[in-house]
């Protein structure tokens, strides 16, 4: 008990010691999992000074200060003030490392994820009163890409979102951190014990402000969490009733040739003449290239190719509303991880009832099981497009309203995550 109390000393004076400078000393502070970190300068000369992270004794990295500074610019983007918007803080921007100066051990190579965030831990600690913090990762890290993946995909990190004196600082927010951001699911260092969660679970991305400004949007929204991987499976499902596996992948353009094979299918589908009539984008393959590069560069919005046992089937695109043309014309407001559906079957050999409701209810399914506080999945198809209402309605949609976008009228479609999952519809 006195042991632990001590413990609980040592956080306590840790946190509020108002210590400002990474010239600070933090002397025993304990993680969650029990372990004793120590920040101290280095003990060689230096310039820029840099900073050791101790976990047990052990160096996991370094830091220093670089003389430059950067700033996290949101709402002004694409307009007059995005380059001189003085009322947004500017910090030094500070570079974590590794090297052998001053090791009293066998140098290392890498930074284990739970060290990583035991080192984000340590500088929101010592840098307390920023809301942000400007790193950039070493390319001499052995895992650097690792790592970098890590901290965007938890939420720990987040990019610029206008340009800056170099586009390779992300930005570690303080908020994100204090909502357990890259904890629970990525390693047991965090504040709830592996023991009184399930040792499967994910905790949701954190939620912190982002803006969208475009010609038809401008919004504010939570921030959306980095994209799968270029071919990346999203979901995948045995389907009893017709004996095959469903497949979603997010899209993938990387290829050493002139195409990739989801861009070949792609391009295919759209010029024929019956997903023309219903998506108008006939066109070359340059022209389906820069509309794929568009949809994969918007961070709300998830195009994904779906298959039957491997072979391509059709193409989806799942959006976050706040961010979306449509979400000025839903009454009442929606949620901040409201989603949308845009679909397309490209094969006519897979059209049909049965295969039409699987995929269907399984591109809602992974909305709601994408993050658990989405609780609408929405649709705007054309309001005479009774084939695809249908299909709607089969998957217990409703139509909440009938709208006009200036180039379609549109039936806004919705189902809420209790009523998809009362009725068992999968």
């Amino acid at each position: 008990m006195v042991h632990a109390v001590r413990r609980l000393q040592a956080i306590q004076n840790a946190l509020t010691d108002n210590p400002v400078s990474a010239d600070k000393k933090v002397d025993e502070f304990i993680l969650p999992d029990g372990a004793v970190m120590t920040v101290r300068s280095a003990l060689v000369d230096s310039t820029p000074q840099t900073t050791l992270v101790y976990i047990d004794g052990l160096v996991v990295c370094e830091y220093r200060i670089l003389d430059r500074t950067a700033q996290l610019v949101i709402s002004a983007v694409g307009t007059e003030f995005e380059h001189t918007a003085s009322h947004v803080p500017t910090f030094p921007v500070i570079e974590i490392f590794l090297s052998s100066s001053g090791l009293p051990q066998t140098p290392r190579h890498d930074i284990s994820v739970k060290d990583m965030w035991a080192t984000v831990y340590a500088l929101f600690t010592l840098y307390h009163v920023q809301e942000t913090i400007p790193v950039v990762l070493s390319q001499q890290i052995s895992n650097c890409e690792e790592l970098c993946s890590y901290l965007l995909r938890s939420g720990l990190g987040r990019t610029a979102h206008a340009p800056t004196a170099s586009k390779e600082e992300m930005y570690l927010h303080r908020a994100t951190f204090w909502q357990g951001a890259g904890t629970q699911g990525y390693h047991p260092r965090g504040w709830l014990p592996p023991s009184s969660i399930s040792p499967l679970s994910v905790a949701p991305f954190p939620y912190i402000q982002s803006f969208t400004r475009t010609p038809t949007v401008i919004a504010v929204h939570p921030l959306r969490p980095q994209k799968p991987e270029p071919g990346e499976i999203i979901l995948r499902r045995f389907c009893p009733s017709i004996g095959e596996t469903l497949e979603f992948k997010y899209f993938d353009l990387r290829s050493g040739s002139e195409t990739s094979e989801h861009l070949d299918v792609f391009h295919r589908w759209h010029n024929s003449e019956r997903v023309n009539r219903g998506w108008g984008e006939r066109g070359s393959l340059e022209k389906h290239r820069t509309y794929i590069t568009n949809v994969m560069n918007d961070p709300a919005v998830l195009p994904v190719m779906m298959s039957w046992n491997g072979e391509h089937m059709g193409y989806a695109e799942i959006t976050y509303l706040k961010e979306n043309h449509v979400a000025a014309y839903i009454p009442g407001g929606l949620g901040d991880w409201d989603r949308g559906l845009h679909v397309l079957v490209g094969e006519d050999k897979f059209r049909g009832t049965e295969r039409t409701n699987l995929w269907h209810r399984a591109l809602i399914h992974y909305c709601f099981l994408a993050d658990p506080r989405t609780e609408h999945v929405m649709g705007e198809p054309k309001a005479d497009n009774a084939s695809i209402l249908k299909v709607d309605f089969d998957s217990a949609m409703h139509i909440a309203t009938i709208f006009d976008f200036p180039y379609k009228r549109s039936a806004l479609t919705c189902v809420t995550r209790e009523r998809f999952f009362r009725l068992d519809l999968l």
